[in-house]
């Protein structure tokens, strides 16, 4: 009887290949305790209600109960959601989860007058305050709070806004539960005969497959299961979308797009100059599927022969500690004190969840809170070399987090979703630059570069053609068209087609990969990738090639935190990315490598 291979369960688990989490709480019961303290703790937000006109002292002193009490719930949430996504079946952990959420919606409503009551003190009065000694520590705050003058609707509006929250969640909820929990993707046979269980965190693997039987049941296998959900997806994602709509309404934004690119002070010519410029440069991808097309000998390419390495005589099989070993050796040019930190916390303290076990949340992040290390969710294949970058990409996150607690105060310590995907692309470039300078073979030079021009084609290319959907699709949903399962499907087949171009084939299936995209579910994230890999790969060249002042520019940039608007704190380090010239410099790149590969296979 064939052999059926499923995910382990979390007690197959080895403890230290588990986060620790004792440093936020010993036991479930302590956290309860806070829980229950802070929901008592919030009333004293009422006692700040209506005097914040009053004097700067009435301002200083509520700014600092509401950081406390935003430190504490942050803190509760952390452990609450790294619990939940241990296993998103485990009842009592949603419930946690579920508390803490609608505590931070208690929170938000008690809070809510703050930002409006500010608002109503006169701009020459408050220009006054912002003067005073008082407010030294509170002045970027305050400055960051006022910048939402015409987008701060009266008291009781804004309670409104903030008590609508939690049901602003469902369409993003349901989809999470839909996509970890409850679809079923189905079995096939693997190289060996032997049926395996299709997972999220196993699809990439069976997409690099080099038997191109698995790769296509697989493929097939695995959107079958949206195929048989698409209209409940494509519910959800409209539901999203006019969720989103409203907020940007009421808030008196012109657009989503405006709203979510104002909290962060990026200038919306960044967002269109990532578009035009992938645009402009969109030839070398094409020769790049032309040329994987040649080397893998078939006569038509589709999208499952997209991912599969290029040669098939290297085989990848490394086991979690080495490597941490080789991510260590190559963050070297960032020195000794980045790398030992590193080194506990991947190693000894435990930072990172390593395997896939049933019911665990897909993929993979880094969180943690200001009074907590750095934590890291994997999905960690031996077999997949993506999951070497993934621990390497998410060390980067959790590097920048770690500095960034420890150099500034807590209201600037978080650094903005611009600027997240920096580091930890950073770290990829890097990696890739120490496994090619190392003694290989002509297939591993192969499977390398083609490796890095798979990420620059994902991160950079892919991400792009996310966010040109997802501007699309927000803009015809703002025009006062209904958004239904068909237009997602036509929108993004059309954007396939210009990305792929003709040497590709696109299966019908592949238009409902827009479903499953959960990003999606945090509007106009996406193209921030896109962006911070571009930065990314400007600040690898300087720091590899530079001295101390590239490197002690690029270690302030990762200490920086929040203390700064992002496209500030890349001009520091030396990259400004209203130019499109590092976008064109990533993709200038892109080009070399394949001009390489191309002169490595002929």
């Amino acid at each position: 009887m064939e052999a059926t291979i499923k995910p382990s369960t979390r007690e197959d688990i080895s403890e230290e290949a588990k986060w620790e989490l004792n440093g936020l709480y010993l036991q479930d019961s302590l956290w309860h305790e806070d829980f229950n303290a802070l929901e008592v703790a919030i009333s004293g937000y009422n006692s700040f209600k209506g005097t914040l006109t009053q004097s700067v002292e009435r301002i200083k002193a509520c700014l600092e109960f509401d950081i406390d009490i935003s430190r504490k719930l942050e803190k509760l949430y952390t452990y609450a959601h790294l619990r939940n996504d241990e296993d998103k079946t485990h009842t009592q952990n949603q419930s946690n989860f579920e508390k803490i959420v609608h505590l931070n919606i208690l929170v938000a409503q008690a809070s809510s007058y703050i930002s409006s009551e500010l608002m109503t003190i006169p701009e020459d009065r408050m220009n006054q305050f912002l003067q005073s000694q008082e407010l030294d520590f509170h002045k970027l705050h305050l400055e960051r709070i006022l910048r939402y003058r015409d987008h701060t609707l009266s008291e009781k509006e804004e309670k409104i806004i903030a008590s609508s929250l939690e049901i602003s969640r469902a369409a993003r909820d349901a989809f999470d539960i839909l996509d970890n929990a409850d679809l079923k993707y189905g079995t096939v046979a693997d190289e060996n005969g032997d049926k395996t269980e299709i997972t999220q965190g196993n699809f990439q693997s069976m997409m690099q497959s080099h038997d191109r039987r698995v790769r296509k049941e697989s493929f097939e296998t695995f959107y079958s299961a949206y195929a048989d959900h698409q209209h409940t997806y494509a519910s959800l994602l409209a539901s999203n979308i006019k969720k989103d709509i409203f907020y940007a309404r009421e808030k008196n934004y012109a657009s989503v797009r405006e709203k979510a690119m104002f909290s962060e002070n990026i200038p919306v010519e960044v967002y269109d100059n990532l578009i035009t410029t992938v645009h402009e440069n969109i030839a070398p991808l094409h020769k790049y599927f032309s040329l994987r097309k040649k080397i893998l000998n078939v006569d038509q390419l589709h999208i499952y022969d997209t991912s599969v390495p290029l040669v098939k005589d290297v085989q990848w099989h490394v086991g979690y500690k080495d490597s941490v070993t080789k991510i260590l050796d190559s963050l070297k040019p960032l020195g000794s004190d980045y790398t030992e930190i590193l080194k506990k916390g991947l190693l000894e303290e435990r930072w990172v969840d390593r395997y896939e076990s049933k019911g665990k949340r897909s993929g993979a992040y880094s969180s943690g809170c200001y009074d907590s290390n750095p934590f890291i969710l994997m999905n960690y294949r031996e077999d997949n070399i993506n999951s070497m970058y993934t621990l390497a990409h998410e060390a980067g996150h959790s590097m920048h987090s770690f500095l960034s607690r420890k150099t500034q105060a807590y209201p600037y310590a978080d650094y903005t979703i611009f600027v997240a995907e920096v580091a930890s692309t950073f770290n990829e470039v890097l990696l890739t630059k120490y496994l090619l300078s190392q003694d290989i073979n002509q297939s591993m030079k192969i499977y390398l570069i083609c490796r890095e021009i798979d990420n620059i084609r994902g991160t950079l290319y892919r991400q792009t053609m996310f966010a040109e959907f997802e501007h699309q699709i927000y803009t015809t949903a703002e025009s006062g068209q209904p958004m239904t399962l068909d237009s997602f499907k036509e929108i993004y087949k059309k954007l396939l087609e210009r990305y792929f171009g003709k040497e590709t084939i696109l299966d019908d299936c592949l238009s409902l990969e827009c479903l499953r995209i959960p990003h999606f579910y945090f509007s106009f994230y996406v193209y921030k990738y896109a962006t911070g890999i571009s930065a990314a790969y400007a600040l690898a060249e300087m720091v590899s090639m530079g001295g101390k002042t590239e490197l002690k520019d690029y270690l302030n940039f990762l200490k920086g935190g929040g203390s700064q608007y992002p496209i500030d704190l890349l001009k520091g380090a030396g990259v400004d990315m209203i130019s499109p010239k590092p976008v064109r410099a990533a993709l200038e790149n892109f080009s070399t490598l394949v001009d390489q590969l191309e002169t490595l296979t002929t």
